[in-house]
């Protein structure tokens, strides 16, 4: 069986710089960090886990706590911690943190508390104050994504601005008669994002002296298929119809289009449509979107929870995240409309 001392001799450097090249504790230079993760696999060479975690006091090991494993934000978020963490050597455990209050107890109570985890990731979960205590209590590196927590690192989107953002490209497209598709009351949980982007919507549509458009308003459950319902009610309806739909996700923007596609509109032609998100078939859909980089948002997290550590280790104030980045992504389903 292959030992720290043979990796040590075959790279030509002591145990001591093995074990800090390997676990990423402590100074190594990038070229003799490169030379011994080379040694190492060129002998198959894997660091112990349980040895790891009694010489450092650290399990490499991160808990994220997710409230769908099911729906495409929250997976590409989690591939994004994922990827990230593993090439720092880290592992993840996931909690999948539901609605259910007995099962939310027993994660914060129970399971965070075994000490498994170096540190905590929560994605999209508006967290109690009693959670949050929970937490706390932990002494452990924590950060959310999605929202605020005074009590909390952060990483967050400004919803209210990517929603403008989206508006507005409708708007200098000359549009005024414009649809938005957000959320209905049961979907409008955790940080409220689907009223935030509603706000930022008829924000946009003040500033440009147009009136109240709830007539033109259709709520929908962030899906695909919900996206499509929601369409067909607001294209097959009586009286004005839009010319531009704003589409709180990128899923029920793709749901417009097909909708308006089925009753005979042309895309970008007769309609505009716009989503948020930056899903991975926008491109194929040709969908104008804001992207919030969700792959990037979960890389980021990541990055942000093990400079927590090593600011940790080496006594020092972890620097702040800013905020999270976006970008309007204008493809083939936005056009001028027609005069």
């Amino acid at each position: 069986m292959v030992s720290i001392d043979d990796v040590a001799r075959h790279a030509g450097v002591s145990t001591a710089t093995v074990s800090r090249a390997l676990s990423g504790r402590g100074h190594v230079s990038d070229v003799t960090r490169a030379r011994v993760e080379s040694a190492a696999k060129a002998l198959g060479y894997v660091v112990s886990s349980s040895a790891s975690s009694l010489a450092s006091g650290r399990t490499r090991n991160i808990g994220v706590l997710v409230p769908y494993l099911d729906r495409w934000f929250f997976s590409t978020v989690l591939s994004g911690v994922a990827s990230a963490l593993t090439r720092r050597g880290y592992d993840i455990t996931l909690y999948n943190l539901t609605a259910d209050r007995d099962a939310r107890r027993s994660i914060f109570e129970t399971f965070l508390r075994r000490q498994r985890v170096d540190g905590v990731i929560a994605i999209s979960i508006e967290l109690g104050e009693q959670e949050t205590d929970r937490l706390l209590e932990l002494g452990l590196p924590v950060i959310a994504i999605g929202g605020p927590n005074a009590r909390l690192t952060t990483l967050t989107v400004d919803d209210l601005a990517v929603a403008r953002l989206a508006t507005e490209h409708l708007l200098a497209l000359g549009h005024r008669e414009i649809a938005h598709i957000g959320a209905s009351p049961e979907f409008d949980i955790d940080f409220h994002i689907p009223t935030h982007r509603r706000q930022g919507f008829e924000h946009a549509l003040a500033d440009a002296g147009i009136p109240d458009r709830s007539a033109l308003y259709e709520p929908a459950d962030f899906t695909v298929a919900g996206g499509f319902r929601a369409a067909k009610q607001l294209l097959g309806r009586p009286g004005e119809r839009p010319t531009a739909i704003f589409a709180a996700s990128d899923e029920m923007a793709i749901g417009a289009l097909l909708a308006a596609r089925d009753l005979g509109y042309r895309v970008p032609e007769d309609l505009s449509i716009v989503g948020i998100d930056g899903h991975e078939l926008g491109d194929f859909f040709r969908l104008t979107t804001v992207d919030q980089f969700p792959l990037g948002q979960g890389e980021r997290a990541a990055d942000a929870i093990l400079a927590e550590l090593e600011a940790k280790d080496a006594g020092s104030a972890p620097v702040p995240p800013g905020p999270l980045p976006f970008e309007l992504i204008v493809r083939g389903s936005t056009a001028r409309l027609a005069s």
